[in-house]
């Protein structure tokens, strides 16, 4: 695909990791938390979040929720059990299989993909449920690869109210993942969001993790354009999908727009964060 020199995307994962841990905490208790809680899929990210989670609050304080449709796979409930008992945080197991269906048998022709948001939105319902119920806050699993490619459902696994991991390109959550010992199965594994059977991150993407990785931080970090992305060796129709990706997803990384009435809007002119007895 590209003939470009490999980018050292390598992160010092100890620093990373106090970093990481510090944010959970002082982001948590912060506002009167100091309970977190997690949907817990049986993958790397939501792995490493689980991790973090539980050494920043400690793990009595951290509930990690799986929360199977009828067709997800074994692995993924398995999987998730392993991060379970490695870390020892509370947990729970809610089928959305329920949920949703009724939905499903009200569209029969319904689509794999209308399928998945559903099901990822119902999942978010579960976990702000929890919230409520165990007095945490949603902490969120979703990388910086998947938040620029827009590959998230609005309102589903990209509703949280605090993300550690997502200034983390994947390549660099399998470092931190390998670091603090997040169970081999799971990082040798493909990703997957296991929405329907068979499906896989990397072949509904059409390229892999490693390689838009590269890409994108040559394009978001490094401020490259398209052009010199293609100089430095990468493939012009892979850099322009990519780039389209990145921005007909913007929506999904910004609160919805206001329209402008006053001299005052929120996210326009009132834009104060934490000076508020904060």
């Amino acid at each position: 695909m590209n003939r470009h020199r490999p980018i050292d995307l390598n992160i010092n994962t100890a620093l990373a990791r106090r970093i990481l841990t510090g944010f959970i905490r002082s982001e948590i208790t912060r506002v009167g938390f100091k309970r977190a809680v997690i949907g817990l899929s049986g993958g790397i990210d939501s792995a490493l979040s689980c991790f973090l989670a539980a050494e920043a609050l400690g793990p009595q304080n951290v509930l990690a929720v799986r929360m199977p449709y009828r067709t997800s796979a074994q692995d993924s409930l398995d999987h998730a059990q392993l991060v379970i008992e490695q870390t020892g945080v509370q947990s729970l197991t809610i089928a959305i299989t329920e949920m949703v269906e009724p939905l499903f048998v009200r569209f029969p022709e319904m689509s794999d993909l209308r399928k998945g948001n559903v099901m990822a939105r119902a999942r978010m319902i579960v976990l702000y449920d929890q919230s409520e119920a165990f007095g945490g806050l949603v902490v969120g699993t979703g990388n910086k690869t998947e938040i620029l490619l827009g590959y998230s459902t609005l309102y589903g696994d990209s509703a949280c109210a605090i993300n550690p991991i997502g200034d983390l390109y994947k390549t660099q959550v399998r470092q931190l993942a390998t670091a603090l010992g997040v169970p081999r199965p799971i990082l040798e594994k493909p990703p997957s969001a296991d929405l329907w059977a068979g499906q896989s991150d990397e072949g509904e993407l059409g390229f892999t993790y490693a390689e838009v990785d590269q890409l994108l931080y040559l394009l978001v970090d490094e401020r490259y354009s398209p052009e010199d992305c293609v100089n430095v060796g990468f493939d012009a129709d892979f850099v322009a999908n990519v780039l389209a990706r990145v921005r007909r997803n913007h929506f999904k990384r910004t609160l919805p727009p206001i329209a402008k009435l006053t001299n005052r809007t929120i996210g326009y002119d009132f834009l104060y964060l934490r000076d508020w007895g904060t």
